[in-house]
């Protein structure tokens, strides 16, 4: 079978242990990677650092024997911190930001054998669901279709991955952003429990505790051998995850029966949402039924719209924090087009947001989380769309606006596109993104399930079982890679 074939057929686990039987060497993958980059993203924007030569001298050292070693590897272009890897953040004023030592988070990807030899785009400081950031020169587009986003913030990784230059890929989800690109890209996304995957030594926590990172990947098993290569608390950190029962990788094996499980046809607030969207969730209710779950319309009793404008206070303030910080440390002040029109209204929004308001919003987020409890007294699973419309038309969610909160909870704006993710970075409860529905035009559309606080392992298996039910890693987009003949 030629290079091109094995990847095509293999997800990251599957190439890992073609090197390990030495059937390919890691060089062989990253030129094949390569090689997808030059092909293919001159059409999507998606990678934004190229670091060859750091990957060759990784292999060169020699990889660590992990569980994913010589698999080529990007991480986003936003956070996981490298000494090796400069970062831009999506923005113009943090370009080429150099760091003097590793993240936990990807010193440990780097333990489990990765190659990584770059970054992926992602929006200006990770704000909203699409990946257009000025730094880049243009939008991130979608492989699915080149007129619509991959998502956001996670976008870049999100579209590298749906179109085949690499298996899987880092990302990172505050409000969505991991989940967002998969509903949109047609990928598996998973958002591990608040504290699940380590910060540190950079952040102590990411927006008051609702970010964390996590992965794009083509199939069930990639992400939860990457969870399980990066999970735990790294030194210090202010507090810690349940400990799991076994590991990522084991949880795909159980069978719970009978979950219960209750799932929504409408967002949080009783919004419709699109027929497609609606439709997909209708169509995986059914499937749960078919598998032996009991299954029933249920809407949880939480104040989403009040998360959501707390959510948005805590955003602006952690924005604002960035950039006075990036400017601080330079000695000079901000130069016209350094930062764009959302950037620039959630600091002025934050400079409306006192001390008392901050403490209140956190607050307000962790009353939702109590809220949203309450409802898993009585499912094991909530199942709802990812997204209340499939994958928006490049443009419509641009970052030239400066009114930061309209951008945030106006009408038809980010909180009523995207009205499911963020709820579960408020609660910090596991949640995941599934490829199971796809437009009459082609679009995909995700399935959203989320689980109670620390059960991240009981999601998982779910997940393999669906996976098992309705497999998805066959299914690719128009946009794809030719081998030279």
């Amino acid at each position: 079978m030629s290079i091109r074939d094995l990847y095509e057929t293999y997800d990251a686990v599957g190439l890992a242990e073609l090197v390990e039987r030495r059937e390919v060497t890691p060089g062989e993958l990253l030129d094949e990677a390569l090689a997808r980059v030059e092909a293919l993203n001159p059409q999507l924007n998606a990678v934004t650092v190229l670091a060859e030569p750091v990957a060759r001298r990784l292999i060169e050292e020699g990889l660590p024997e992990g569980p994913l070693r010589g698999v080529p590897f990007l991480l986003k272009d936003l956070g996981a911190e490298a000494i090796d890897f400069p970062c831009n953040n999506g923005s113009k004023l943090f370009a080429g930001t150099r760091y003097a030592r590793d993240s936990a988070i990807y010193a440990r990807l780097k333990a489990a054998g990765l190659v990584t030899f770059g970054r992926t785009a992602s929006p200006e400081g990770g704000i909203g669901p699409v990946t257009e950031a000025a730094v880049y020169g243009g939008p991130t587009r979608n492989p699915w279709n080149l007129d619509h986003t991959p998502g956001g913030s996670s976008g870049g990784a999100g579209a590298v991955v749906a179109a085949g230059i690499i298996p899987a890929a880092h990302g990172s989800d505050g409000g969505g952003s991991v989940r967002i690109p998969a509903s949109s890209c047609g990928l598996f996304g998973f958002k591990a429990t608040r504290a699940r995957t380590p910060d540190g030594p950079y952040v102590g926590e990411g927006w008051a505790g609702m970010a964390i990172d996590g992965f794009l990947t083509r199939s069930v098993r990639d992400t939860a051998v990457l969870l399980d290569a990066t999970q735990g608390p790294d030194l210090g950190a202010p507090y810690v995850a349940p400990p799991l029962e076994g590991s990522f990788r084991q949880a795909m094996d159980r069978h719970d029966k009978r979950l219960r499980i209750g799932f929504a046809t409408t967002s949080l607030t009783g919004a419709p949402v699109h027929p497609e969207c609606r439709a997909a969730v209708e169509d995986a209710a059914k499937l749960l039924a078919e598998l032996g779950h009991f299954v029933e319309e249920a809407l949880p009793e939480v104040d989403t719209s009040g998360m959501m404008a707390a959510w948005t206070k805590i955003v602006a303030c952690g924005s604002a924090l960035s950039v006075e910080t990036a400017v601080r440390k330079r000695g000079r002040p901000l130069e016209p087009g350094e930062i764009e029109g959302i950037a620039r209204g959630a600091m002025a929004y934050a400079r409306t947001v006192s001390g008392a308001d901050y403490l209140e919003a956190v607050n307000k987020v962790h009353a939702y989380g109590r809220e949203m409890a309450a409802f898993f007294q009585r499912y094991d699973i909530f199942l709802t769309p990812t997204l209340a419309e499939p994958p928006a038309q490049i443009g419509r969610f641009a970052h030239g606006t400066e009114d930061y909160v309209d951008y945030r909870m106006g009408p038809g704006r980010v909180f009523a596109y995207s009205p499911f993710t963020a709820a579960f970075n408020a609660s910090g409860q596991p949640a995941a993104s599934l490829p199971l529905h796809w437009t009459t035009d082609g679009l995909p559309v995700g399935i959203h399930l989320a689980a109670p606080f620390g059960e991240d392992e009981k999601l998982m298996g779910l997940c393999a079982r669906l996976e098992e039910a309705r497999p998805w890693f066959d299914r690719r987009p128009p946009l794809r890679y030719a081998a030279a003949p």
